[in-house]
Formats: structure tokens, C-alpha cells, sequence
């Protein structure tokens, strides 16, 4: 009876579109007041030890990083070394696209956020091309997904706290993810425009042009280098990288590029805290939450049932693959992996998953929901760029969801490509 109390409060808050880390908490503290045994500040301790986190200090940075670098100039020369590269090749403004939201993904580790400064930009460029909007759309939509699997990712540092994996061992595993995700969406992209003959550019592919593009663009792509040559390197840790991360943004803003101006950074810290706020409610709420479902041993009885399903391996990772997509329909990326993480880590160790491994697998599992509707971050931002509906662009992005489903499973089924730079660098 507790276990329905907490999730069908959680279900019922969620129907009622009480924003989720709200619902957490709420749903905690009905459960906590039907079973009587527990006391009521264990709520209000959990909201505040969850967040008292030297590695979570890197969360509030890396956000604030990402506020920086999208309006310091960084995004229009990104794709300007994107387009120089691919931008000519059929559907070239589509692979630029994507190829500027890897980029992009190196900097910000966030999916929303990467949607909503390349998609300004290249939405509307990608009409005005030729290409129909809801593609275009879609295209801008699901490569903002790869905000959270290439590093710095803040869902990795939100696994490495919860499930105590090495964060710099998580940024490595998920650049080759990462990079096989953004060639799937290439691919669908390069199909869909042969199909409606969508043109690339007219400017050729020189190398005097990309050495151009490329130096024009140099300070923005040395910043995943320092980030994660200095975690790797031992030279700080990924809450110093964070911090780094902020200070070189400024400097390129103010002082490099020139398009950030000492005005600008009262509103960018105010929207930085926002989104921080928004954040660390979540994790403290979704702590709690997953406190008290392993007080109930909720994680122990799932675990003995995906079990008894079946002794096979793949058939029990497919289960969670399956459960992690129908969780990423409806629930925030943060919370699903601070609440699922202690449930199902032990499950997949138990039948040969290393924890690095299964963390990229929960991540990009999770980074699919940012498509996915009815929660679908990605495409609620690609709509207020856009003006398309969510139906429309629910429908636009199916191909590009059995794409990055697709790399799901090479990611699942092959782990050298998440653990390969790990033992190399090792």
C-alpha cells in the first residue's frame, strides 16, 4: 500500500502538471504522513544533505558556462566550421546542424540548452534554404540530445555522485557515444535530404576555408580539450573544470570575441540561478524520494523480479532499456537517474555490466526522452523557435529516434565503445 501511495500521489501530481520536483517532494512527504513511521524532517534533511555535495558544485558551473559561452559568440562560428566542413555535401545545412550541436554539446552538457542557441540560428537558416520547417525542426531537436551524452554532461556528474562512478571516467565514455549518436542522425538526415534534393551550400570544401572557419572558432573549441585533458590529466577535478570553464567563457566573451559585454552578465547569472534552483530542487526532492523507496526495499523487489523474468543477460538489459525510454517519456532526465540509478546499477552489475558502461547506457537512454513526448524538453523549446505545434514535431522526429535507438543498442551491446578511450588513456 505505501508503494502505491508514493507513486500514484507522484502519478496523480504529475497529471496534474505540478512541475516534477515539486511532485517528488510531495509525493515523499503523503507517504511519509500515511505510514506514520517515519518523521517529517526526514524530508527536510534530505532536501538540504543531498545538495551538500563537493561534485555537485559543478552542476550550478557547468550551467552558468553554458548561459556564457551561448551568447558570447560562440555558436555562429561553431557552425561556421561546421558548415565549411560538410555544408556543401547534399542536406549539408541538416549536418552542419548536427555537426555544430556536437560541438556545441562539448561546451554547454546541456540538451535544452544547446537546442535553444543553435536552433535560433539554424532553424530559420535551414528554411530559408529550402528545407521544411517541421525537418529542420526536428533535425535541431533531436542533435540538442547530444548535450547530454558528449562531456561535460550533467546527468554523468549526477550518476557519478548517485551511483559512485569516477565523473572523469563518465565524460571519457561518452565522447565516442556521443560522436556515433550525432553520425546516426547524419545518416537519416543525409537519406531524407537526397529524397527531397536539399542542397548544401555553394561555398566548396577548401582547406584554406576550414583552416579559416576553424581559427575564427578556435577559442570556443579549445574549451572540451582544457576541460577534459585537465580532469584526465589530474590537474583538477571535474567541480575545478566546471569553474575554469565559467572563468575562460568570460574571457572569450568579453575579451576574445567581443560579443559579451560586462551589462550582460547581471542577467546571465540571473538566469544561470534559475535554472540551478530549477536543478537542485530536483535532486533534493527526487533524493528523497529514492530514500524512502529504498526504506520500503522497493529497489531489492524489482530487482528479484526483472531476475525471475529470465537468466539471460540480454533479455534483462533489454527490460531496462525498455523501462529507462518509458521513463524518459515522463520524467525529468536528473530525477530518473538519481531515483533508478540504486535500483538498477546493482541489477545490471549482477549480470556483467561495468558501472561506467551502464552509466552511458542510462544516460543515452534517458537524453532519448528529451524527443520523446508527453515530457519531450527538447521538442517544447524547438516549438517556441519554430511556432510548429508539438503534435507536428512529435511526428517529424520518429526517424530520428529509431536513429539514436539504434545507437542505443551499439552502445549497449558493445562496451569498448563506451570503455575503449577509458582503458587506452589507462
Amino acid at each position: 500500500m505505501t508503494t502505491l501511495i508514493l507513486f500514484g500521489s507522484f502519478a496523480l501530481l504529475l497529471f496534474l502538471s505540478v512541475p516534477i520536483g515539486i511532485a517528488l517532494g510531495l509525493s515523499t512527504l503523503a507517504t511519509i504522513l500515511y505510514t506514520g513511521a517515519i518523521p517529517i524532517p526526514f524530508l527536510m534533511k534530505e532536501l538540504v544533505t543531498s545538495v551538500d555535495s563537493f561534485p555537485l558544485m559543478a552542476v550550478p558551473f557547468f550551467i552558468l558556462a553554458g548561459e556564457i559561452m551561448g551568447k558570447g559568440g560562440i555558436s555562429e562560428r561553431l557552425f561556421n566550421f561546421a558548415n565549411a566542413l560538410v555544408g556543401n555535401k547534399t542536406g549539408g545545412f541538416a549536418m552542419a546542424t548536427i555537426v555544430t550541436c556536437m560541438f556545441f554539446a562539448a561546451i554547454s552538457g546541456s540538451g535544452p540548452a544547446t537546442v535553444a542557441a543553435i536552433g535560433g540560428i539554424m532553424i530559420p537558416a535551414m528554411v530559408k534554404q529550402g528545407y521544411d520547417k517541421k525537418f529542420a525542426t526536428a533535425t535541431v531537436a533531436a542533435a540538442g540530445s547530444i548535450g547530454v551524452i558528449i562531456p561535460p554532461s550533467i546527468p554523468m556528474v549526477i550518476y557519478g555522485v548517485v551511483g559512485g562512478a569516477s565523473i572523469g571516467d563518465m565524460f571519457i565514455a561518452g565522447i565516442i557515444p556521443g560522436l556515433l549518436v550525432g553520425l546516426s542522425l547524419m545518416v537519416w538526415a543525409y537519406m531524407y535530404s537526397k529524397k527531397n534534393n536539399y542542397r548544401g551550400s555553394d561555398q566548396k570544401t577548401t582547406l584554406a576555408n576550414i583552416w579559416k572557419t576553424f581559427w575564427e572558432a578556435k577559442w570556443a573549441l579549445v574549451i572540451p580539450v582544457i576541460i577534459l585533458g585537465g580532469i584526465y590529466g589530474g590537474i583538477f577535478t571535474p567541480t575545478e573544470a566546471a569553474v575554469i570553464a565559467v572563468v575562460y567563457g568570460i574571457i572569450a566573451g568579453l575579451f576574445l570575441y567581443r560579443e559579451l559585454a560586462l551589462k550582460d552578465l547581471p542577467k546571465l547569472l540571473a538566469d544561470a540561478s534559475l535554472t540551478t534552483a530549477t536543478v537542485l530542487i530536483i535532486v533534493g526532492s527526487a533524493t528523497a524520494f529514492g530514500r524512502l523507496l529504498t526504506i520500503e526495499q522497493i529497489p531489492t523487489q524489482v530487482a528479484n523480479f526483472l531476475l525471475s523474468i529470465s537468466d539471460s543477460e540480454i533479455v534483462i538489459i533489454l527490460l531496462i532499456t525498455v523501462l529507462l525510454l518509458l521513463v524518459g517519456c515522463f520524467m525529468d532526465t536528473l530525477a530518473a537517474i538519481i531515483i533508478l540509478t540504486p535500483i538498477l546499477l546493482p541489477i545490471a552489475v549482477n549480470i556483467g555490466f561495468d558501472p561506467i558502461h551502464f552509466g552511458i547506457i542510462m544516460v543515452v537512454n534517458l537524453a532519448i526522452g528529451f524527443i520523446t513526448p508527453p515530457l519531450g524538453v527538447n521538442l517544447f523549446v524547438g516549438s517556441g523557435i519554430s511556432g510548429l505545434s508539438i503534435e507536428q514535431l512529435s511526428k517529424a522526429i520518429i526517424p530520428y529516434f529509431f536513429a539514436m535507438v539504434f545507437s542505443l543498442l551499439m552502445i549497449t551491446f558493445i562496451p569498448e565503445l563506451s570503455l575503449w578511450l577509458i582503458s587506452f588513456g589507462k
